[in-house]
């Protein structure tokens, strides 16, 4: 199952006696309605798993019996504790987020104890169990491969969702990138102008100005080509996602743009144009390992001698992007059917092994994701009514709850990054 529109008319699975839970809608959820199927023993080894870990970190974990684990710290509440168990041990983390979409456990602070585990993420399977990992690991469905077709599906799934849905908890913008602050903590009220100063970074990065033959790779909601637009650029901008083209389309019409800004339902294997400059912002995570040589191939294939590609990625550690390349997640399974983040690396590499671009500029500013995302983690439980509102039901928003959550704590723990990089061409001078 992925994130997709779910019946807004839920019907309740039993769940077991004195177990505090979510009502789950059985057709839509699955396999949250019913836990997978878990023996006694692979049980009681995830129970065991679990303690061990737990006792030697900065948490304090409150089991439904009032047993207590923990060094101290954020508060983590397991309600149903057989099933907390059961699901990780059939599952591993999928099953730890399935979990909380049934409400088996919950955190006052879900970041605060997401961002201790996402610390100490290496570790908390012992070595020897680390080799085992394939049996409880699964591996990405081969449905949901970025080919071009699979990767319609795969972008439609998360950005067709709803643009109401997106626009209750994104700025005026509809940005739905890591924005650059001036200072911490951010404020809500700044969150668009921190999206614009992200924007015309990328912008000036790629030299974008009068009369600049610009290529978009992701066009989101249209902000960037909006404002490339209004440099005096003429934009062509590829999206996937129907949703986001239409609402492109309207905004380029309202800030009568349209002569200047063209937005195309495309993906970018298809495109032959050739251009001045290439933008692509936070792009590269759908497109899996297997396409990021083509991917960097079409950078390259696009931009005329002597032009410049801007692009914004979220990255990981090299170790832990290898040791996931194969693996099914969470993630992958409800939110980013495909995705795949890169570590930088790998993006070095591929630049590298497949193109004639240098890799001229990298800027990390991972803190500032994590700011982006709680902004965007308090509008949407500020508005889960709204939200409900919208025919999304309860699990829905504790999915996006915790999906949020967990992306925060990512960045907080220095787990996740994001970096701006240019590349250049070389080539005559424009």
């Amino acid at each position: 199952m992925t994130a997709t529109h779910p019946d807004p008319r839920p019907t309740a699975a039993p769940r077991p006696p004195g177990a505090r839970s979510t009502p789950v809608d059985p057709t839509r959820w699955p396999d949250v309605a019913a836990p997978p199927r878990a023996s006694g023993a692979r049980r009681a080894l995830a129970a065991a798993v679990v303690r061990r870990a737990l006792e030697r970190l900065p948490l304090r974990v409150r089991f439904a019996d009032g047993d207590t684990v923990g060094l101290g710290g954020p508060l983590l509440e397991v309600h149903d504790p057989d099933a907390f168990h059961g699901r990780i041990g059939a599952q591993g983390l999928i099953g730890f987020g399935e979990s909380y979409m049934a409400g088996e456990w919950d955190a006052p602070d879900p970041v605060g104890a997401l961002t201790v585990l996402a610390a100490h993420a290496p570790d908390l399977v012992p070595a020897p169990l680390q080799r085992l990992r394939r049996l409880w690991h699964q591996r990405r469905p081969a449905a949901r491969r970025n080919t071009p077709e699979g990767a319609r599906t795969n972008i439609s799934d998360h950005y067709d969702l709803s643009n109401d849905l997106f626009a209750l908890f994104l700025d005026d913008t509809l940005s739905y990138s890591s924005a650059v602050f001036l200072g911490f903590p951010a404020r809500r009220e700044s969150l668009a102008a921190a999206q614009h100063r992200k924007i015309d970074r990328l912008l000036d990065l790629a030299e974008v100005g009068d009369g600049t033959r610009l290529l978009e790779i992701g066009t989101g909601w249209g902000e960037l080509a909006l404002r490339a637009a209004a440099r005096g650029a003429h934009v062509t901008t590829l999206t996937l996602s129907r949703e986001q083209r239409d609402r492109a389309v309207e905004r380029a019409h309202e800030a009568g743009l349209a002569d200047r800004v063209r937005v195309e339902l495309r993906d970018y294997r298809e495109e032959s144009g050739t251009y001045d400059a290439v933008v692509s912002v936070e792009m590269i995570e759908a497109v899996g390992a297997e396409f990021w040589p083509v991917y960097f191939r079409t950078l390259d294939a696009r931009l005329a001698p002597g032009g410049r590609a801007a692009l914004q990625a979220i990255t990981m550690p090299h170790d832990r992007m290898l040791a996931a390349r194969d693996t099914h997640t969470w993630i992958t399974k409800y939110v980013f059917p495909g995705g795949q983040i890169p570590s930088t690396a790998a993006v070095e590499e591929s630049v590298r092994d497949h193109t004639r671009l240098r890799v001229a500029r990298r800027d990390a500013f991972g803190p500032h994701y994590a700011e982006t995302l709680r902004l965007w983690r308090e509008t949407f439980t500020e508005r889960a009514a709204e939200v409900g509102a919208l025919g999304f039901d309860e699990t829905f928003r504790r999915l996006w709850t915790f999906y949020l959550a967990y992306s925060e704590a990512g960045f907080r723990a220095g787990y996740l990054d994001v970096q701006q990089y240019l590349l250049t061409k070389e080539g005559p001078a424009r």
